[in-house]
């Protein structure tokens, strides 16, 4: 009989259809199963998808599969990240219209994902760019407002020269846009903030009941920028002028070595300190070079302290010492108070300024071994000891110190205990076109007001055009700037800024669970029963961004009555990047592998199951020429056993029960592996996602189904123990490889298909081997290893151990002092 070859393009179209037609993937949330949410993080529509793209959601189908054949009722959305720079770059480039480009690389990506087979429900497909999507972002903002989570203030703030418009201080990496890997500029502008500080202890204290389904490291990073210190707010008076300094500081106990003061070139009180002064240019002309910098640079240990005197003196208020006033260049308004009491003695960046500019230095704080001389030394002492030349606070430890000195602060009216953040308040105001609206107008009569629900949502008009430069159009064009005022009727004028597009990845995941909704952006129901999500996969680069303004959302909107949930994501998985010779895949670099072109050679398949096999889910995954072709030729194999194969063969189900003691060896052989088969699988998949050795555990069985079919085709009971191994074997493999193991489950000749069908359980006694394998050591040594029959006696496991031409060998000429058989596992001879 000649083979059937394997031919995945056509197969796969054939059940990408059938799926579709069927609506397989298309779930609701009534349903007595339980449920389970399984997302990757959605994608921008640049127009292709990429491996990244590919290993990503190549994850999450698995995942979803599995959990549908485990009886879940199973989310699988998908959708699309689509407003942002990139977009409108892009069509700017290429001169269309950024909706144009848009909606037409979703075109293209939608169908591109369809190849590949993933169980999404599509009927869910949402793009948020869309106004039935954003109208409902828009209602929140106006929620937001209404509540003081949203507000409008002049601030310092990032600015990209390419990109035209502001970053908030997450998007700026080493300086540099996140986007365009522009210089950051510093720019004084209107800006648009939702009060994510407000939330920032609660989404400190949430973190460790994320523990058990979140990466440690993305728990570290998220503390880390959310950055709590305790600590006090003290008061400095400025000598000659009816003014105060606070600062903020974690070391009250180093107060009485504060020496002079460090303001940042923003703080508000700058302008009025230099008035009138000798100093006053040198500092103007200072601010202007700092503003250039970046402030990730300017937050760096290894930036280069510098500063320039004001000419005026704050008064210590323990000491009452006179300190000089100085802006530097590492004091930046947003942390703390703008304002830092230097303590060169026990703080680096102060003790280089000091040595810089020829400060004096005070040490406060002795260790316990030796004693510090200001002159002598060469860093700042950072460490634990005693207190010295602190007045009535000498010789306390300087943790009790802190306490005491807390105290005496309070008591004296001269400062207070408090909480400060790193975090600052989001920046969602841009100043691009291809965004979501702000939802709020500008009257000369009434000032800033919000539009009406009703009159929700304020298109972005498609009927401009952008301009070269990147600029918006929106605040000249008059049909969408000039409106009425709805809280008066007169003239009024539109905001023109657009939404930052984290504002529409921070909630999508919820829209999801009722897309189609039109009166309200949630049906209550759906939501209760879908979130939060049970798996979120995704990119660690997101670890601050969206996940912290997702988590800020969630709580934001609870608060709101809109959601009973804490937070969005219950174990989140951050998958490592593909590489190609050692470098992540770039266009500039050279070494892209498309998907398309792997998917025209090898099919969807192949591609999956060289993407989960490669590497482990959360580690980095080399491509491989050779890799991708030994996937293909698996997938091949699998192909031709069950076409040899397919005469005898018979849909007798999964792991099919037997009689164990009627079975021959080699029958009692297959069966064993095809149990342990679903034990190794089930174990690295179900809750590790170890989807490559359960890969090889799938190829292992194969293996053995190779070896023993001719012996075994040869009576009935061989051939349902071949039926039911490689029935097992396709569903195994069916969440990998889903469309070659249909179309083998529907050539056996099953009649449900193979995505209705249940997760086998292995058998333990079938995992019980009929021959034990016995270590022999003579006089301690390792000399041997035999199989013996489980149910052997010592006396017959003795006789087959000095039977055993190794230990013959060892032994001869020897005298046997004892034989010792430790049970079933050792045996050892004492020979003299």
């Amino acid at each position: 009989m000649a083979v059937k070859n394997y031919n995945p393009q056509e197969i796969e179209q054939k059940w990408q259809e059938i799926w579709e037609k069927e609506k397989y993937f298309q779930v609701t949330h009534k349903d007595d199963r339980p449920k389970y949410y399984v997302l990757e993080m959605f994608p921008y529509p640049s127009g292709r998808i990429h491996m990244g793209h590919v290993r990503n959601y190549s994850i999450g189908d698995v995942v979803a599969r599995l959990k549908r054949m485990q009886g879940y009722n199973v989310l699988h959305p998908m959708g699309w990240d689509a407003f942002g720079l990139p977009a409108e770059n892009a069509a700017i480039k290429r001169n269309v219209h950024p909706a144009k480009w848009t909606y037409e690389n979703i075109d293209y990506m939608r169908e591109e994902l369809k190849r590949l087979g993933y169980s999404y429900d599509w009927s869910r497909e949402l793009a948020t760019c869309h106004p039935k999507y954003y109208k409902w972002e828009q209602l929140f903002f106006l929620k937001f407002l209404e509540k003081g989570l949203v507000y409008r203030k002049k601030s310092p703030v990032n600015w990209c020269p390419k990109c035209q418009t502001v970053l908030a201080n997450e998007q700026v990496e080493e300086g540099l846009c996140w986007r365009c890997d522009s210089l950051v500029e510093q720019k004084e502008l209107e800006q648009w903030f939702l009060r994510i500080t407000d939330y920032a202890e609660e989404l400190l204290d949430f973190l460790p009941k994320l523990s058990s389904g979140w990466p440690e490291r993305v728990l570290t990073m998220q503390r880390n920028w959310i950055g709590k210190s305790e600590g006090m707010e003290i008061d400095f008076s400025v000598d000659g002028m009816d003014e105060s300094i606070t600062v903020f500081t974690t070391r009250q106990d180093t107060l009485y070595g504060a020496t002079f003061m460090s303001l940042a070139p923003e703080h508000p009180l700058v302008e009025k300190l230099i008035q009138g002064t000798d100093q006053e240019q040198d500092v103007r002309a200072f601010i202007q070079k700092v503003a250039q910098m970046d402030r990730t640079v300017r937050s760096s240990e290894d930036l280069e302290k510098e500063g320039v005197f004001t000419g005026r003196y704050c008064i210590n208020p323990v000491t009452g010492i006179k300190m000089p006033i100085y802006v530097a260049n590492f004091v930046l308004v947003e942390y703390g108070t703008g304002a830092v009491m230097a303590v060169p003695a026990h703080d680096q960046r102060d003790f280089e300024f000091a040595r810089k500019y020829n400060l004096p230095i005070k040490v406060v704080i002795q260790p316990e071994d030796t004693v510090l001389e200001p002159d002598t030394m060469d860093a700042a002492y950072t460490e634990k000891g005693y207190l010295v030349n602190s007045g009535q606070f000498n010789n306390l430890p300087n943790e009790e110190a802190k306490i005491k000195l807390a105290e005496y602060l309070e008591e004296k009216g001269l400062g207070k205990r408090t909480v400060n953040y790193r975090l600052r308040d989001w920046n969602i105001s841009r100043q691009r076109y291809w965004g979501a609206p702000i939802p709020v107008v500008y009257c000369e009569k009434c000032g800033i007001v919000p539009v009406k629900e009703e009159d929700l949502p304020v298109v972005l008009p498609l009927d401009v055009k952008t301009r070269p430069d990147g600029r918006s159009p929106l605040p000249e064009y008059e049909e969408f700037l000039h409106t009425t005022c709805p809280r008066c009727n007169g003239p009024a004028k539109r905001e023109t800024d657009t939404m930052d597009t984290f504002v529409e990845s921070s909630w999508y995941f919820a829209r999801y669970t009722d897309a189609r909704k039109d009166d309200a952006p949630f049906d209550p129901e759906a939501l209760k029963y879908w979130l939060p999500v049970d798996q979120y996969i995704g990119g660690i680069e997101h670890a601050i961004l969206h996940l912290l303004y997702s988590r800020f959302f969630v709580k934001a909107l609870r608060d709101l009555g809109y959601m009973e949930i804490d937070e969005p994501f219950a174990n989140l998985l951050t998958q490592g990047m593909v590489l190609k010779d050692g470098a992540k895949m770039s266009k500039s670099k050279g070494n892209v592998v498309d998907p398309d072109e792997m998917i025209n050679r090898y099919g969807a398949d192949t591609v999956r199951l060289f993407c989960l096999f490669a590497a482990p889910p959360e580690k980095d995954m080399e491509w491989s020429d050779s890799g991708i072709e030994g996937a293909h030729r698996f997938l091949n194999r699998l192909w031709r056993l069950v076409q040899e194969l397919l005469p005898i063969l018979s849909p007798v189900g999964v792991a099919i029960e037997v009689d164990g003691d009627s079975l021959s060896s080699p029958e009692k052989e297959l069966r064993r592996k095809e149990h342990e088969t679903i034990f190794k699988v089930s174990r690295d998949v179900k809750d590790k996602f170890q989807f490559n050795t359960a890969i090889a555990a799938i190829m292992e069985l194969t293996n053995t189904l190779y070896g023993l079919k001719e012996e075994l085709k040869q009576s009935e009971n061989g051939q349902k123990l071949l039926s039911s191994a490689i029935s097992t074997a396709l569903v195994l493999l069916s969440p990998i490889a889903p469309h070659i193991c249909e179309e083998l489950w529907e050539q056996m000749g099953y009649k449900t298909r193979l995505a209705e069908v249940s997760w086998p359980e292995y058998d333990e006694k079938a995992l019980v081997k009929d021959e034990i394998l016995i270590i022999i050591q003579v006089n301690g040594k390792l000399r041997a290893k035999i199989s013996v029959p489980r149910e052997a006696s010592e006396d017959e496991i003795k006789s087959k151990a000095l039977a055993d031409v190794n230990v013959q060998r060892h032994i001869q000429g020897k005298n046997i002092v004892k034989v010792i058989v430790v049970p079933k596992k050792l045996v050892n001879i004492v020979a003299k």
